[in-house]
């Protein structure tokens, strides 16, 4: 794939950097895709590259540039550690305007031909559905994104096209958590929710051989893929 880090301007004056993957094609509609926990690692430059394999024009923004430029760990002991480190001292306000910011970059890129969504996973699906209400994104998609429940209070300025991917065997983001976004968006045309039974927090992150499932996996991509050609 055509993938390279490109810079992200912030209104500060400062910026960051994020990973861009261009389609086969070289131009097509823009996806943020925004990290879990453990950085733009390789799973996420795979996945980056998986929907730019779909005809998208991808950027994956370094979220925990003000804690550590490009935060790249792997699923053990220690990463895990540093991982939720940078979780526990992440200020979410901010990454939600920084990738409000990817979001403006994608609209002004010269291969973006079409909208433009932001997909997150965890804390990434957390801050995809923050960041959609903060850029006017043209939809989002949210993979057991963690804390929405949280920010509940703009789920009225939700109206773009939206997506939850939740799990039923999460014990992160437990049923009584799920119910509280479904009661938020209850009646409201644009939001759409899938269940996956059987399956726990993390099961699209092939990376984490202990919570994977291909099956599910695939079948919330396809659904994604969907929801974005229809929307996008």
């Amino acid at each position: 794939m055509n993938g390279q880090w490109i810079d992200i301007a912030v209104p500060d004056g400062t910026g960051f950097t994020g990973y861009l993957s261009l389609p086969p094609a070289g131009k097509g509609p823009g996806i943020v895709l925004i990290q879990e926990i453990w950085g733009v690692n390789e799973h996420i430059r795979t996945v980056a590259d998986q929907y730019a394999a779909s005809g998208y024009v991808v950027l994956a923004p370094d979220l925990f540039w003000r804690l550590e430029k490009r935060v790249d760990l792997e699923y053990n002991e220690a990463g895990n550690a540093r991982a939720f480190d940078f979780y526990g001292r992440v200020d979410t306000a901010a990454a939600t305007h920084d990738m409000a910011a990817a979001v403006a970059l994608l609209r002004k890129h010269a291969n973006v031909t079409g909208k433009v969504a932001t997909l997150g996973y965890c804390l990434g699906g957390q801050l995809a559905y923050r960041a959609a209400v903060a850029s006017g994104a043209d939809a989002a998609v949210c993979y057991y994104g963690g804390g929405i429940h949280q920010h509940l209070e703009i789920a009225k300025d939700v109206t773009q096209p939206i997506l939850f991917h939740y799990a039923s065997n999460d014990a992160h983001i437990t049923q009584d958590v799920v119910a509280q976004v479904k009661a938020a968006f209850a009646g409201k045309p644009n939001a759409t929710f899938f269940d996956y039974a059987g399956v726990g927090h993390g099961f699209n992150c092939w990376g984490r051989t202990a919570v994977y499932d291909q099956r599910a996996a695939a079948l919330a991509q396809g659904r994604t893929l969907i929801f974005l050609s229809e929307h996008l």
